[in-house]
């Protein structure tokens, strides 16, 4: 008997992978692939969207054509603020322009001019002033300097929608994508922005679709439902919602490790919206408060100095133990909290640092562990306040770190600190959405292996 599943498209900036979930949500196939860039009408690089559109037909009809799998239902998860504008046939009018593209200085200060002070327009979208990527100004961009295509706009998709409606022929938005950093969204009146409307940009917008519901697809047949696609940061958190009940923050690490708090209702404030705060939608549309911090990538480029100088592996440090006696050199007398909380928001900077001050590259990486948790601490705060949280789930890169995770319990010995561990958490979220329109059977409850980690208290010399 064919081994019923769930396809899963999950596409990330770098590699593009397809996964199947059987019923208990194990992966019993996966195919992972990479296009190469195009560029856009200015020479920027962008991602080749005819590229992805054939590899979701290819993938589809690989797996059908396999006789150990039974497709029940399809669903997508991909990287946000990106945009796709196709015509009435859902055909797409333009590249997919890159979210790092360089916004036109001129153009936001005549936005900014029309339609207000931008503390205040991001403090009632909940996003930072982040050019290209709040995708809403992409929209507004494509008005004002393509006006003749943007006519031909039936509407503009987010990414996840549009990968959606090449297998439906449906065009709908979602509430995870247009909440997430667009500045589309005013989370004070649970609706478009005002300036959306004065704009006319809101007929550009396909009719909002629930994320946990389906429609029928039109390709490869009929009789597969299909998601309408989910943001990749908020389709993570979807396993730790259906998992757990009690309050709970998780950072999820990688080139930015997002602290997010599904528990803090309070609005964001002029001073968490300075410090890189944000809110998301979750896919019930509860809003999400969350921190960015830029750990990943200061991690891997301070590795490699600490690498080249020390002359050694940069893969050592992948597996390197957490040494207390080397901890204790830097560790303060009094506990972590208390003492981060008394340090200047940049005083730890281990790019600053000369390493002819350490003994050795462990000593050096030790230190630089330490000097991202003080950050971690900092960025996770600011969500952590006015919420009964006492649980933190550290998934992707940094779970795996134990000199991270016993340093993390010891900055918060008042809260549960775990390793959390599950198989594509981006993927599984957008197949637990849908759960109910294709598995018969009740979510497992190992979906998200944990590991405690139990913070040394009280260090002595």
């Amino acid at each position: 008997m064919p081994v019923p599943v769930i396809a899963i498209f999950d596409v990330g900036k770098t590699n593009k992978k397809l996964f199947l979930f059987d019923e208990d949500y194990r992966i019993v196939f996966e195919r992972s692939a990479r296009f190469t860039e195009t560029v856009d009408e200015d020479g920027d690089s962008c991602e080749n969207l005819e590229s992805l559109r054939l590899s979701v037909f290819d993938s589809l009809s690989e797996v059908i054509r396999n006789k150990e799998f039974d497709i029940k239902a399809i669903n997508f998860s991909t990287y946000g603020a990106s945009l796709v504008y196709v015509d009435q046939r859902g055909r797409p009018l333009t590249p997919l322009y890159n979210y790092l593209k360089a916004y036109p200085e001129k153009l936001k200060y005549e936005f900014y001019r029309k339609y207000g002070d931008e503390q205040e327009l991001a403090l009632s979208s909940a996003s930072p002033v982040l050019g290209s990527l709040n995708s809403g100004m992409q929209l507004y961009r494509l008005k004002c300097e393509q006006p003749e295509i943007f006519k031909k706009v039936r509407y503009a998709l987010h990414l996840p929608q549009y990968m959606s409606s090449i297998i439906t022929g449906k065009l709908y938005s979602d509430i995870t994508s247009i909440g997430c950093h667009t500045s589309l969204w005013n989370f004070q009146k649970n609706t478009y922005q005002d300036w959306v409307s004065k704009e006319k940009l809101a007929d550009k917008l396909a009719p909002i679709f629930p994320g946990d519901a389906v429609i029928p697809s039109v390709f490869p047949s009929d009789k597969f439902p299909s998601g309408v696609g989910l943001h990749d940061s908020s389709a993570a958190l979807i396993p730790y919602l259906e998992s757990f009940h009690e309050p709970f923050i998780l950072i999820s690490t990688g080139t930015w490790c997002i602290s997010l708090n599904p528990f803090n209702n309070s609005p964001l404030t002029k001073f968490e919206l300075s410090q890189d705060c944000l809110c998301y939608l979750s896919y019930k549309g509860k809003p999400v408060k969350a921190s960015r911090l830029f750990a990943g990538y200061e991690h891997d480029k301070e590795v490699k100095r600490i690498a080249e100088y020390f002359g050694q592996s940069y893969t050592k440090y992948k597996s390197l133990k957490f040494d207390l006696k080397i901890m204790r050199k830097f560790l303060p007398e009094e506990a972590l909290p208390i003492y981060f909380n008394r340090l200047g928001i940049n005083y730890l900077n281990f790019e600053k640092e000369d390493l002819s001050r350490f003994s050795s590259d462990t000593e050096a990486y030790h230190y630089l562990i330490y000097t991202l948790i003080f950050k971690q601490f900092i960025s996770t705060n600011l969500v952590l306040e006015k919420s009964k949280v006492k649980r933190i789930f550290v998934d992707g890169g940094f779970s795996g770190n134990v000199i991270y995770m016993n340093l993390l319990a010891m900055a918060f010995p008042g809260f549960e600190v775990y390793a959390a561990s599950m198989a594509q958490a981006t993927a599984m979220g957008a197949a637990v959405a849908i759960h109910n329109n294709w598995n018969d059977r009740p979510l497992p409850g190992d979906v998200i292996g944990l590991k405690l980690y139990v913070p040394f208290l009280k260090v002595v010399s």
